[in-house]
């Protein structure tokens, strides 16, 4: 109609490069990071085995570390979430023997032989570290008490639990058919099947952290609750199914670890929360939160295997393993924190970017999470 002004068309949206978006750079991050503890890595066994040539780097050693590092990595998924959101779970190692215990007991009264057995078994320990991974999610998430006192205090909980139940004892009620199969067992030739299960479970979890709306809104909530919170995620929801990711997690690696050790190891999990904080912090995930990788946790979960098995072959007490792991934490975070502060120096990624990326996944169809 002549007269009225012309409204001109709103502006497309701004397209940001991929190469400035989030999810980019951390992919980018990720790739230098898992680079950088490659190399470490390599430096750790290249130094063992010039000193023990003919003990560590062999068939049967190589094996082992393996073995050690595949319930770690289970466990270190879901750290690797809970870190990126800005979170901290002290309780894994815990939940484990718990799981353990429990699902030891289940397989007893079942009459403790069997893949029946061992299938129920596996059932109850990943319910127990499910309901313990929700009572850390929901003191969190709706009590609003810090992750560290509330996984300090689970840690302590679900341990001690495991010592009333079993009178302190260890439990060895294992079928034989789940230690033969699943602890010692062998797929394709020489490759552990622990091997081959925490690799499905790694896989699942780099899918699930960087190709879905889940991953992107736990990148998102550890970069800015509070961004997350305008742009309609349920942040209390989210932390929550972080947190039993997590629990969960923890007590299928009960499991596996009853398969591999056929004892619940009470007393020996005091540095499993250590060794797996360690490996996904050391692997690149920020103890700050905002970003991180499974595939750079799964890398940095070998340097503390790797150094316990070095140091048992040369001779050295293995109780050094847990000075070095420590002070190889203490640097990684330093570096963490000059990372993020060249980072802020150099300009973040616009916060519009985390609100676009986080806008459009709730307009797109439906997907689960």
């Amino acid at each position: 109609m002549t007269g009225q002004a012309t409204v001109p068309p709103p502006a497309p949206a701004e397209v940001v490069p991929s190469e400035e978006q989030p999810t980019g750079r951390l992919a980018r991050l990720a790739r230098l990071q898992a680079l950088q503890i490659i190399i470490v890595l390599a430096v750790i066994v290249v130094i063992f085995s010039a000193l023990k040539p003919g003990s560590f780097l062999t068939v049967f050693n190589i094996r082992g570390i393996v073995q050690d590092t595949s319930i770690l990595a289970v466990l270190g998924v879901g750290m690797t979430f809970v870190i990126i959101t800005g979170g901290i779970d002290l309780s894994v190692g815990s939940v484990l023997v718990f799981s353990g215990v429990v699902a030891d007991k289940a397989m007893a009264a079942m009459g403790g032989q069997g893949w029946g057995a061992a299938i129920v078994g596996a059932l109850v320990a990943i319910g127990c570290g499910l309901g313990w991974g929700l009572i850390n999610g929901v003191l969190i998430a709706r009590a609003k008490v810090p992750p560290l006192i509330v996984t300090l205090g689970t840690l302590g909980m679900a341990l001690g639990l495991a010592e009333v139940i079993t009178g302190g004892v260890d439990l060895r009620d294992i079928p034989n058919v789940m230690v033969n199969s699943v602890g010692f067992g062998n797929i394709f030739w020489q490759v552990p099947t622990l091997a081959i299960i925490a690799a499905v479970v790694i896989v699942l979890g780099i899918v699930y952290l960087h190709r879905t709306r889940f991953g992107l809104h736990t990148y998102a909530l550890g970069s800015n609750p509070e961004a997350g919170r305008r742009s309609g995620l349920n942040v209390p929801r989210h932390l929550i199914m972080v947190y039993a990711l997590s629990g969960l997690l923890a007590g299928f690696a009960g499991w596996l670890n009853l398969a591999f050790f056929q004892s619940t190891t009470i007393g020996g999990q005091s540095t499993t929360n250590l060794s797996v904080i360690a490996g996904t912090v050391i692997g690149g995930t920020s103890l700050f939160g905002g970003y991180g990788s499974i595939l750079g946790t799964t890398i940095g979960l070998f340097i503390p295997t790797t150094l316990q098995n070095g140091f048992v072959i040369i001779g050295i007490q293995p109780f050094w393993q847990e000075v070095v792991v420590g002070a190889v934490l203490i640097a990684a975070v330093y570096v963490d924190q000059q990372r993020r502060a060249a980072a802020l120096r150099g300009g973040r990624p616009k916060m519009s970017t985390w609100l676009s990326q986080l806008t459009t996944s709730r307009q797109a169809a439906p997907a689960r999470e």
